[in-house]
């Protein structure tokens, strides 16, 4: 189900379709609040039985009121923006639409992982058309050592992460955590549960993609069988992982980042060392609906970002891979928020060379030409990515090129993959590049230096000034450069 696919000229009691109020008659009662068009479609097809809503309040207090009200089972609480999670009959969803206090009421949907297939390639070549690796060789950031993203926590809000494989040896994975949200036969009402340490939270039916999202991100340098290197974008940084459980909906992503809220300045608890366990400053998201659709400012994924945004913390999303002409917009919706910081990332691809002349990626998504606010905002390599992987894995046996890591049973433990999947880990490390360039950043900061310092380069739709910066709705202010961003942000050489 999308955002935009709701059936037109259906009523479900005063509501019109794509979530605008219909006429109501004069009356004592209140106007029944807006409901999300992925809930209205929910609405329409529903027969009997429970479904989830997230229930949003002027208050905290006023969303619980409702819910008790009308008899809806809890599920859990966004207590940092006023929204209960609940799941509730018909009849029930529209009785908390007259609830006071109640300003939105949204449903759940499902969103997909946006890998691609991919081509064989003969190495992994994207941290030279992003210049990291030379950022990493040639460059210190504020606490004197080379950059390498050390100091900086990475949020990975995905299908998981297995600890125990080579990229990720050695501890990186600082805290593991897993949402339960909807899982009926959890008896846990904290809805984010730990993974205990070691254990692998990656999930089966999804097929490993968390892993190698997370290795782009912030995998160790490991030398594979071949001889070749691979690495992540920012090998120094820590990841903390937070596994949306054995499906990604709406509601199991957005328990991850109000939790990701609450416990960013101190991921593994106040009593460890910063050292030990360093603050969240980004959020690394590669997942959203088929299909793009419309931005949604009243959802519960925007005002939780919007808030980490306030409190700090960079919010990264893939773009999507339905390519496109730009004749609509296929973006990611929560992508498309215009607050600084919040990041959108299109594919590019470096044609198995580390070239800083390529095209974007065709399956990249596209925003509507006429309409920059669903552009995304930079590019970075997303086509032909080589990652963590097991080879019983799903996603990964799709991958066309499985090489085996240093061990002797790292068979198939690093696959090739592609997707705009793989093209935001690709910035949310050089973010945290970023950040130890100059810890005091700004997430609008951040971007502003990412964006200003971007290759234009020429492959695809011509580049319009927007907002201050020349940018294009294929992709965006053109490929990223770590060097140039963290030279803006104040790194020197250590030459």
């Amino acid at each position: 189900m999308t955002r935009r696919g709701v059936l037109t000229g259906l009523l479900v009691g005063g509501l019109v379709a794509g979530g605008s109020l219909a006429a109501m008659p004069a009356s004592a009662e209140p106007a029944p609040v807006p409901l999300s068009p992925s809930l209205v479609s929910r609405l329409l097809s529903a027969t009997s039985g429970r479904m989830p809503v997230l229930v949003h309040g002027a208050t905290l207090a006023d969303a619980e009121r409702a819910v008790t009200a009308t008899g809806m089972q809890r599920v859990t609480t966004f207590r940092e923006i006023g929204v209960v999670v609940a799941r509730g009959t018909r009849q029930q969803v529209q009785a908390a639409r007259t609830q006071p206090g109640v300003t939105y009421l949204e449903g759940d949907q499902p969103v997909a992982m946006h890998a691609a297939p991919a081509a064989v390639v003969t190495r992994s070549t994207s941290l030279v058309a992003t210049r990291g690796l030379e950022a990493r060789q040639t460059l210190v950031g504020a606490n004197g050592a080379a950059l390498d993203g050390s100091g900086v926590s990475i949020a990975v809000i995905d299908s998981g992460v297995d600890p125990t494989h080579p990229a990720f040896a050695g501890g990186k994975v600082v805290r593991s955590l897993k949402s339960v949200c909807l899982d009926e036969s959890s008896t846990d009402t904290s809805c984010i549960m730990d993974v205990p340490r070691g254990l692998d939270s990656d999930t089966v039916s999804l097929g490993g993609h968390g892993s190698h999202v997370s290795s782009i991100a912030a995998g160790r340098n490991v030398t594979l069988s071949d001889g070749s290197t691979v690495s992540g974008a920012a090998p120094g940084a820590d990841i903390v992982s937070l596994s949306t459980g054995t499906a990604v909906v709406i509601v199991s992503a957005d328990a991850a980042l109000e939790w990701v809220l609450e416990h960013h300045a101190a991921p593994c608890g106040e009593a460890v060392p910063v050292a030990q366990c360093p603050p969240i400053r980004v959020v690394n998201n590669s997942y959203g609906p088929q299909g793009g659709g419309r931005f949604d400012p009243s959802s519960a994924t925007v005002k939780l970002q919007r808030q980490l945004v306030k409190e700090g913390v960079v919010m990264v999303w893939a773009a999507g891979n339905d390519g496109g002409d730009g004749s609509k917009s296929l973006t990611n919706p929560p992508a498309q928020d215009p607050t600084g910081g919040v990041i959108s990332v299109a594919s590019y691809n470096d044609q198995g060379s580390g070239t800083r002349s390529g095209p974007v990626s065709t399956f990249s998504s596209r925003g509507v030409q006429t309409d920059p606010s669903t552009w995304p905002d930079i590019s970075a390599p997303g086509q032909n990515i080589v990652g963590a992987c097991r080879a019983y894995l799903l996603i990964c046996s799709t991958g066309l090129k499985p090489q085996n890591g240093p061990g002797i049973l790292d068979v198939g433990s690093y696959n090739t993959l592609s997707g705009t999947s793989m093209a935001a880990p690709q910035i949310s490390g050089i973010v945290a590049l970023l950040f130890q360039a100059d810890p005091a950043a700004t997430p609008a900061g951040i971007e502003q230096a990412l964006k200003s310092t971007a290759l234009r380069y020429s492959n695809g739709a011509p580049y319009q000034r927007v907002g201050g910066y020349l940018t294009s709705f294929d992709k965006g202010t053109g490929l990223v450069d770590a060097v140039a961003a963290a030279e803006e942000l104040g790194a020197h050489h250590t030459h």
